[in-house]
């Protein structure tokens, strides 16, 4: 009886390990095949992708201005606007913005600046005349090569968007809070 019992035993555990065997070998194979299916699917993705036309939102005559204006420069972004398109990109480790008209005209030139990179007469009037404002923003634009800086001011009360005249500052727009 005992050795039937331990006969018996034997032949569980070999029908349980054939049996655990083929599950995981189904369970593999099931997945196995999955995986496939999905890498198919992904590669189709991906090739469909690659002979996709890229969408560019600018047009030849702006693209040909740019690269004839600013050969060593990349552009990151563009933006279209009624009448003008602004390029967002970046020359020399810079980040710069340019203006161009329709037919591929530049418009202006623009870069965010700090305080310290204006003229001095521009400076020291913003610490004489403006010492309860803080400055939100500031850039320099360079148009028909002629430069003039913005600068927007803020207090508790107001805000300030002064344009450079020459030597000194004119209000360009005022805003209360």
């Amino acid at each position: 009886m005992k050795a039937q019992l331990h006969e018996h035993l034997q032949e569980t555990k070999l029908n349980v390990s054939k049996h655990t065997t083929n599950f995981f070998s189904q369970t593999l194979l099931k997945g196995s095949k999955k995986a496939a299916i999905m890498m198919a699917l992904l590669l189709t993705v991906c090739v469909s992708y690659s002979f996709a036309k890229p969408t560019d939102s600018l047009n030849g005559d702006i693209r040909t201005s740019f690269r004839k204006d600013f050969q060593n420069a990349r552009i990151i972004s563009t933006e279209g606007h009624k009448g003008f398109t602004k390029l967002t990109f970046k020359m020399d480790d810079m980040i710069m913005f340019a203006f161009y008209s329709e037919n591929g005209q530049l418009l202006a030139v623009t870069r965010n600046i700090v305080s310290s990179q204006l003229p001095i007469s521009l400076l020291m009037s913003l610490k004489n005349d403006y010492s309860g404002y803080w400055i939100t923003e500031l850039f320099e634009l360079n148009s028909n090569d002629q430069s003039c800086y913005y600068v927007s001011l803020e207090n508790a009360n107001a805000k300030l968007t002064l344009r450079s005249n020459g030597d000194s500052w004119e209000v360009y727009s005022t805003t209360k809070k």
